[in-house]
């Protein structure tokens, strides 16, 4: 097949993020396009069995999500939107040199007809804050509920409940204003730091990353998200992304048993990064539903089992992984942190879900299931047993939940993500002919020292 062109896609170091944008890579591939796909270092395998040619990144770009000591060390200092703006800084705005210098040497070496950005790989954006004529055209996919700044909307990751009509529009401006002015300020002001540094210029708040790509695909369904009268024009819904399956999951030893068995089946799950303390809420969700008739369907995500196996009650079946495709249709809730991958991945099946959402997006995540009624919110990473049964028998009992979940699933089905990024990446492609390397933008100086002392960890409020 003859090579249409070169398409750079960029992914933070993380599974989340690192699996759906693989996905796109790899239908960009079977499409004739050369993919190069910019990530960890420790995903190396995932991409290229994926068929796409992988460029780590170095430094502080490329940390491990497995161990959060290594890029967010004080976690457990922060709660709120203070956590929030801890996180969005170690995870998103350190990293933006390296991932820029990263990025700059493929543009510079490659004649590039796109690329493709996570939409918080914030290394993209002193590329785009250049002229569109001099560089190629930026697609953002959303991979994580919609951060765009809204009159309609409360700042995301506040913790706020959705509120419309005239009052919420006022609360909300009030919120945005503390966010951005006061709370998030050096935040933004180390953003513009890495940025500058990288050869570019900020152009507005840097959460709204999402408005200043050329063109902005959330990969979830509009009927996921709130709605914006100020939604960015550039900004369009292209449905959920499954992440590619780097190898067969194989069934455990309690398979058949389970499909013969008539209750219903609860799965839990802490995804496969929240998973290193359990008591969160595996645990307690084992406690809480030990005596009720349902199955418990488990999966540690790679985390250790064989303690969990020891403590589960009579009808608890644990496995560390699971294929979602064969477990999900016989699924009749999903417990869950919250990730937004495998909230999709449930609606995807028309499973309702409690959710006791952890940290990141999880919160905004968990707002979302419980505003369009496809589950409940519990409102704490660490639920009481009580709560959790509670709220199992609830979705259990009220229809309305598993209704809304179905409802969810057949708006999903009528997406189709490839298509959309097919027909974007073309559209864009004609309006902005590929650059030759030369117009590349400059690589930034990575081992410059960080003068800007006021926004150093810290220093941090």
């Amino acid at each position: 097949m003859t090579t249409r062109g070169l398409i750079v896609v960029c992914a933070t170091p993380m599974g989340g993020h690192v699996g759906p944008l693989t996905a796109v890579g790899e239908h960009l591939a079977s499409q004739g396009w050369r993919v190069v796909m910019i990530t960890g270092s420790r995903f190396a395998h995932q991409v290229t069995a994926a068929g796409l040619e992988h460029v780590a990144l170095s430094g502080v770009a490329d940390f491990d999500e497995k161990d959060p000591s290594t890029f967010t060390p004080h976690l457990d200092r922060y709660r709120g939107l203070r956590l929030s703006r801890y996180q969005v800084e170690q995870t998103f705005i350190q990293p933006i040199t390296a991932q820029a210098a990263t990025l700059a040497q493929v543009l510079a070496e490659n004649e590039v007809s796109a690329v493709l950005t996570d939409g918080t790989f914030a290394g993209t954006l002193p590329l785009i804050s250049r002229d569109p004529g001099s560089r190629p055209p930026v697609i953002g996919l959303g991979v994580m509920p919609l951060a765009q700044t809204s009159c309609d909307v409360a700042p995301t990751n506040s913790g706020l409940p959705h509120m419309a009509g005239p009052l919420g529009r006022l609360r909300n401006r009030l919120a945005h204003r503390m966010v951005r002015h006061v709370l998030f300020r050096a935040t933004q002001r180390l953003a513009r730091h890495r940025i500058e540094e990288s050869g570019g210029r900020l152009e507005g708040f840097v959460l709204d990353f999402s408005a200043q790509c050329d063109r902005f695909l959330q990969l979830g369904p509009a009927e996921f998200e709130y709605a914006r009268r100020d939604l960015a024009p550039t900004t369009a819904f292209a449905g959920p992304v499954t992440a590619r399956r780097s190898r067969p999951v194989p069934q455990p030893t309690w398979w058949a048993e389970m499909l013969a068995d008539p209750r219903p089946v609860i799965h839990v799950t802490q995804g496969t990064l929240d998973n290193h303390d359990l008591t969160q809420l595996v645990e307690p969700a084992l406690e809480a539903l030990a005596d009720s008739p349902v199955q418990i369907v488990v999966t540690t995500g790679g985390a250790p089992a064989d303690e969990l196996v020891r403590i589960a009650p009579e009808n608890a079946r644990i496995a560390e992984y699971l294929d979602y495709e064969e477990l999900l249709p016989r699924t009749s809730i999903m417990v869950t942190n919250g990730g937004f991958g495998g909230v999709m991945t449930a609606l995807r099946h028309g499973v309702p879900l409690v959710v006791a959402p952890g940290g990141e997006d999880k919160p905004e995540v968990a707002a979302r299931v419980g505003h369009f009624r496809v589950g409940i919110n519990l409102r704490t990473r660490r639920p009481s047993p009580q709560a959790l049964r509670d709220a199992v028998d609830a979705v259990l009992s009220d229809t309305t939940f598993a209704d809304s979940a179905s409802a969810m699933r057949d708006a999903i089905a009528t997406y189709d993500p490839f298509a959309v990024i097919d027909t974007e990446l073309r559209h864009l492609i004609q309006q902005h002919p590929p650059d030759p390397p030369a117009h590349a933008i400059p690589t930034p100086d990575t081992d410059a020292p960080d003068t800007d002392a006021p926004d150093t960890e810290e220093n941090l409020p």
